[in-house]
């Protein structure tokens, strides 16, 4: 028997006989079966995994799949001679193939997963990031769990006449998004059944019961209010946990659901079905949870657009900003993007005028004191210890916040040396194998390679023949072995890698967490110190000075306000030097940088002021992708080599938003070329990824 991760089909014809079978394509079949009176056609989007296929293919249906083979459900069909799974996308009364159709041969679920909203969003999707329907219907219907269909009720609320009551809020329910210049205007045209587009800059240092997740909460309950869905989408799990818990309090128990990755696959598959089912109507989650197939959506949202968490890393990878726009354009919903910071794309939504903003001015009163080591009289009455990794004022500050809270320190590398040099000439140690640079995991260990593993032994600088390493970047571990050595007595806390803490309690303590696994402390922290700020601005990144913003100001924002006495040290900045990213953080304005950074970038005609694709394809195919993207408006920059590959090359395809329809079909004609010739490597494309632009 099937396990339920396993599904058997519900019901199955009898398999031909061999002597009457043959390798039939869809088109074909050598069995005669008796074919269903009404809409006796199916058209069948078929999951080949071939670009060139991807479309729908017309088989017969089988009177005794007559009432179970509807439009959305999962079916297997025959197809080059093996039984392949598909969707059944619609009955017709008559084909449009000239021959002999072939017959479904199973109907593996009655349960229509497939709706129109949906397919005509993987649709959309698909044609803009130059991939197959089919990749992209993966990453929005999760696998069927047998167990799970059966033990949920079929029917929900939400099914007509059965709607429940929207739970009445006791206290003002706009309370947090309104404190926002222009935020209870859009709560209120939300809750009136209309699709206002915002994007909201959150201020920081917020007690819980108005900080960022309880504005979500009230965004969903307007939607909610109106009669109408909505789906939230964050970066990570422990962001879930944090809206999760504001939404059961804000609209009651058992009004909305979670989807994310961690749920397994019976509660994630029984979640979803209560969303298709109609049992809730607000969805949380991670990306997958933004293809949720919500009844009559009036709200997508999500959080920290900058965050690479929201970009898909399986093909055709799309960005979670991409389908919840197109979802809100195509159901027309109310759209909120939110964060601390604003994101160049953003940015230029607005600029154009399709998103208003929400908050926006400069929260300086709202923020933490910002200090930047090395700057005015430190420098004087330190001297050179004023430019030291963890510098005097750093130290004072922490000395000083331990007296009233727990202390935060954020360092950009995780481990113990990720990183070390030549301790003569300081140039980088590499392997002798593989030439991947030397890591240090621990103090009682030898230096290896972080790419091959390889133990280092006796080091020789091929430089200077230099013998002595000395470290190069120090990380999260090492830094909280100094600072338990600089604060005896004080507990030290890691957070980072596959040990993330949510939550640290309101006690003295230091805590040593990487960008993005920052806790949350019970009532904030009285000290954030930020480290090592060069290796975060010196990255070989479009994005560098973006992230760098975004990963201060999330740290920074778990501060106390400054007039609770909440103070923020930069550590690690170059001197002499003004610089946008540092200037943003002292005034605590991100909307000024993100504008700044948009029309730097508009003056070089990088994204997101162009459309842009990076393409991974062979040496031998650079010249017919050169002539298809000439073709279309575009050009092609490169190539670039591919490490470790010889063969292969990078190409970065840009070109003017008015070509991105063209330019992208360009590309998937070129993967389904070589999808058709049955190439061994095919081309990968990437619509709108900037590393390597």
């Amino acid at each position: 028997m099937p396990t339920a991760d396993e599904p058997e089909p519900l019901l199955e014809l009898p398999d031909p006989t061999a002597k009457g079978e043959r390798d039939a394509g869809p088109g074909t079949d050598p069995v005669e079966e008796s074919a269903a009176v009404e809409e006796p056609v199916a058209a069948v989007l078929v999951d080949t995994g071939l670009a060139h296929l991807d479309r729908e293919f017309e088989y017969s249906v089988p009177a005794e799949l007559a009432d179970a083979a509807r439009p959305g459900v999962r079916v297997k069909v025959r197809f080059a001679g093996r039984d392949l799974p598909g969707f059944v996308i619609q009955r017709r009364e008559s084909a449009t193939h000239g021959g002999r159709l072939a017959p479904i041969r199973s109907v593996v679920s009655v349960e229509p997963v497939l709706t129109p909203e949906i397919l005509q969003l993987a649709r959309q999707v698909a044609a803009e990031q130059a991939g197959t329907v089919m990749d992209v219907l993966r990453l929005a219907i999760p696998p069927r769990h047998a167990r799970a269909e059966k033990a949920l009720p079929s029917s929900g609320p939400d099914q007509p006449g059965v709607q429940e009551a929207t739970r009445a809020p006791e206290s003002d329910p706009c309370s947090a998004l309104g404190r926002y210049r222009a935020g209870a205007a859009w709560w209120r045209r939300v809750h009136a059944g209309q699709s206002p587009r915002a994007a909201w800059l959150a201020a920081p240092c917020l007690p819980p019961e108005q900080d960022w997740p309880q504005a979500l909460a009230e965004a969903a309950l307007a939607a909610e209010g109106a009669g109408r869905g909505a789906v939230i989408v964050l970066p990570d799990a422990r962001d879930v946990d944090r809206v999760d818990e504001r939404l059961t309090e804000v609209l009651g128990p058992g009004r909305h659901v979670r989807l994310t990755a961690d749920q397994g696959p019976q509660a994630r598959y029984t979640a979803w079905l209560k969303v298709l089912r109609g049992h809730v109507r607000v969805v949380v989650g991670t990306r997958a949870a933004a293809y949720a197939p919500v009844h009559d959506l009036g709200l997508v949202a999500w959080w920290d657009d900058g965050d690479d968490l929201h970009a898909e890393p399986r093909a055709p990878y799309p960005h979670t900003r991409l389908v919840l726009t197109a979802r809100a354009d195509q159901a027309g919903a109310a759209l909120l993007v939110g964060g601390l910071t604003m994101s160049a794309e953003t940015a230029r939504e607005v600029g154009e005028g399709r998103l208003h903003v929400i908050g926006g001015t400069p929260q300086r009163r709202a923020a933490p004191r910002v200090l930047v080591a090395g700057e005015g009289l430190e420098e004087e009455r330190e001297g050179h210890a004023a430019h030291a990794r963890i510098p005097p004022s750093a130290y004072r500050a922490a000395r000083e916040a331990l007296a009233h809270g727990p202390v935060l320190i954020q360092v950009p590398r995780r481990g113990y040396l990720p990183a070390m040099s030549c301790a003569t000439c300081r140039a980088p140690a590499r392997c002798e194998r593989c030439q991947g640079p030397l890591a240090l995991d621990g103090p009682s260990q030898d230096p290896r390679c972080r790419w091959c593993g390889h133990a280092a032994g006796q080091f020789t600088c091929p430089h200077c023949a230099g013998t002595r390493l000395r470290a190069g970047v120090i990380g999260a571990r090492r830094t909280a072995e100094e600072i338990g050595r600089a604060f005896p007595g004080v507990a030290v806390i890691t957070s980072g890698g596959d040990r993330v803490h949510a939550r640290v309690p309101r006690e003295p303590a230091v805590v040593v967490a990487t960008p993005g696994a920052e806790p949350v402390a019970d009532g904030g922290y009285a000290a954030v110190l930020l480290l090592d700020a060069w290796a975060l601005l010196d990255r070989p990144d479009l994005r560098a000075a973006e992230e760098a913003v975004r990963r201060w100001f999330g740290a920074a924002a778990l501060s106390l306000p400054w007039s609770a006495g909440g103070v923020v040290v930069l550590a690690g900045a170059p001197a002499q030097v003004t610089l946008p990213p540092v200037e943003a953080l002292v005034r605590w304005d991100p909307q000024w940088f993100a504008g700044r950074e948009l029309a730097e970038r508009a003056e070089l005609g990088l994204p997101p002021t162009s459309w842009s694709a990076q393409v991974r394809t062979l040496r031998t195919r650079v010249a017919g992708i050169t002539s298809a993207v000439s073709g279309s408006g575009g050009e092609v920059l490169g190539p670039l080599p591919v490490p470790g590959d010889d063969a292969a090359v990078l190409l970065v395809v840009r070109g003017p938003w008015e070509q991105a329809g063209a330019l992208a079909g360009a590309l998937r004609e070129v993967r389904a070329r070589e999808s058709a010739h049955k190439e061994a490597v095919l081309t990968s494309v990437r619509v709108g990824a900037v590393d390597g632009a």
